[in-house]
């Protein structure tokens, strides 16, 4: 399915494409039509080597903080992906690479790229032993699992290691519920 998605978005946008610049440069005259595309190819240079830079920088102090640094990650693929569409000439797809490219649309496009990429990883694993670990959408039962709205909720069990009985004269102190070598009383 998405390999004929694949084939008919680059078979029907660069027909309409074409259209919409034979549209506009019927408006307003083909060397305002060359111009605006050489402003817009100005602007969008610019806006990737902007937002670029800022992705790389919340993206390196994202890792020397020590977090995950999904979102930073995700935003730095949807600036390359917009400076991609920036290249290419034409108004639709210059739309669309600002829309991935500005920051007060870029959060929409990051949660419909994780929603597509949330899907194609379940459906890729769900032929495999992994696939009970991503749940279809919406399920629950799998691992972390929790109720709608509740809190997530981890099972596991808890080991005492240290019993009050355990540090009796002769012990050395060498942490909690570390013990001697030597028996008690021995030393």
């Amino acid at each position: 399915m998405l390999r004929v998605l694949l084939f008919l978005a680059f078979l029907v946008v660069p027909v309409l494409e074409i259209w919409v610049l034979i549209q506009i440069g019927q408006v307003i005259g083909g060397w305002q039509t060359v111009g605006l595309l050489i402003l817009d190819s100005l602007l969008g240079a610019w806006l990737v080597r902007l937002e670029g830079r800022r992705a790389w920088r919340a993206l390196r102090e994202a890792l020397n903080s020590g977090r995950m640094p999904d979102r930073e990650l995700a935003d730095g693929a949807l600036v390359v992906a917009g400076g991609t569409l920036l290249l290419t000439p034409g108004f639709l797809t210059d739309i669309a690479g600002f829309f991935l490219i500005l920051p007060f649309t870029r959060p929409i496009a990051r949660r419909g790229l994780s929603w597509f990429l949330g899907r194609r990883v379940r459906v890729m694993a769900s032929g495999t032993p992994f696939g009970a670990m991503f749940p279809p959408h919406g399920a629950g039962g799998g691992p972390g699992a929790s109720a709608p709205g509740g809190p997530r909720v981890v099972s596991g069990q808890v080991v005492d290691d240290e019993k009050p009985t355990d540090r009796g004269p002769g012990a050395r102190g060498d942490g909690p519920g570390r013990q001697s070598l030597r028996p008690p009383g021995n030393g």
